[in-house]
């Protein structure tokens, strides 16, 4: 018997309005590629949640499911922002295409992100 990882917070929501913004956000060592939210919920690993994301120019809010591979707490140390990392569906490669594309040439800077 397995279980199925239910959607218990509601919609979360994220708008990325720069490059900067898109960099610190974006996970692309995680497999499909993944998406870091802030928020001070409390969230567990293998949780699957649902987003809507405002990306840049793009027109429409884009929808996305995925399951939180990544927590940083309320109160981490460095002073990171609290919120969860989301390993994106294999379903969503037009996004990862597309967030890459927006980051062509920074995935591999050394800068911060939210994660690493």
């Amino acid at each position: 018997m397995s279980v199925v990882p239910r959607i218990s917070h509601g919609i979360l929501s994220l708008s990325v309005e720069t490059k900067e913004d898109l960099y610190k956000a974006y996970m692309s060592y995680i497999s499909n590629g993944g998406m870091f939210i802030p928020t001070t919920r409390s969230y567990h690993l293998g949780e699957e949640v649902f987003m809507l994301l405002t990306l840049m120019d793009e027109p429409d809010k884009i929808p996305v499911t995925g399951k939180v591979v990544w927590v940083t707490p309320k109160a981490a140390q460095g002073g990171k922002i609290p919120g969860i990392g989301i390993q994106l569906s294999p379903d969503d490669t037009t996004l990862v295409q597309k967030i890459e594309t927006y980051l062509a040439g920074a995935l591999n800077s050394d800068r911060r992100t939210h994660t690493l």
